[in-house]
């Protein structure tokens, strides 16, 4: 068998959701402005955003070049009115094409004040070539619960493989059976606490459970070399420029680098946003 992060690590791909910019409504005078104070426009359902990042990381793991510089470019487009939403979210990528396009939809709503959920599905999507190696699309069903600045999200595979690791293993150790990727889960702890006008302090501590077929996995010897089970953590701070523009840094990587090499690297890495 190859060492595990040669086929593991460009298999792991994906993006996190969107940035589901907020549009500021613009007033518009109606038929009687001259005799009214001027009626504000409903806001727009669609929003916009762009982003330029030196590093591209998916659960703390590279989807670039595995160099601390592979810059992508990434943006999508957002619907959203009466707490439902659909979405759509691009990267470029190192693998798979080298183009990766999520879809998205559900609903959020408020339980409380402050405190609110999130519920919906993803679709992640890489446009190759007919009849690929391997097959890396993959769907998730999620759920978070929202309080103020903090999230807690758990997401949750659907989808027969998990970003084609399945697909990679019976091919290459070899098997004569796939195992299965469906029933992998992720949970996303994260907090974005406002420190003072603009400034924001982002943290992020996330842990990807593989199914058991991906963690079980086993040579010819009986030696087991499947996926381990790894945390992985972001932290870092968003300075708002104003006009929808925004910069940030931030420092992200993940465990058991032993077992998936650099691809769980710690990186430095830095983005300028736009929302519109």
């Amino acid at each position: 068998m190859l060492r595990a992060s040669l086929i593991i690590s460009p298999l792991l791909a994906a993006a996190s959701l969107s940035l589901h910019a907020q549009t500021t409504p613009s007033g518009a005078p109606g038929p009687q402005a001259a005799a009214s104070a001027p009626e504000q426009a409903p806001a727009s359902p669609f929003t916009a955003n762009i982003n330029v990042t030196t590093n591209y990381k998916f659960r703390g793991q590279d989807q670039g070049t595995l160099r601390y510089f592979s810059p992508a470019v990434q943006g999508g487009f957002d619907w959203s009115q009466n707490g439902f939403y659909l979405g759509n979210w691009n990267s470029n990528v190192s693998f798979a094409g080298n183009i990766e396009m999520d879809f998205y939809g559900g609903y959020k709503g408020e339980i409380a004040k402050d405190f609110g959920y999130d519920v919906g599905i993803l679709q992640y999507y890489y446009p190759q070539r007919k009849n690929p190696p391997v097959n890396f699309n993959t769907t998730e069903i999620y759920g978070a619960l929202t309080y103020m600045w903090m999230s807690l999200k758990y997401s949750h595979t659907v989808s027969t493989d998990y970003f084609g690791i399945g697909e990679a293993f019976q091919g290459s150790v070899p098997l004569t059976s796939r195992p299965k990727g469906r029933n992998t889960g992720y949970l996303d702890y994260s907090a974005n606490y406002p420190l003072v006008d603009k400034l924001t302090l982002n943290g992020h501590l996330g842990y990807t459970r593989y199914a058991s077929d991906l963690r079980n996995v086993k040579d010819a010897t009986g030696a087991t070399v499947g996926t381990p089970n790894y945390y992985d953590y972001k932290l870092g701070v968003t300075y708002d420029l104003g006009s929808g523009f925004s910069v940030a840094g931030a420092v992200a990587g993940a465990s058991k680098r032993n077992y998936y090499g650099t691809i769980n690297k710690t990186r430095a890495i830095f983005t300028v946003s736009k929302s519109m």
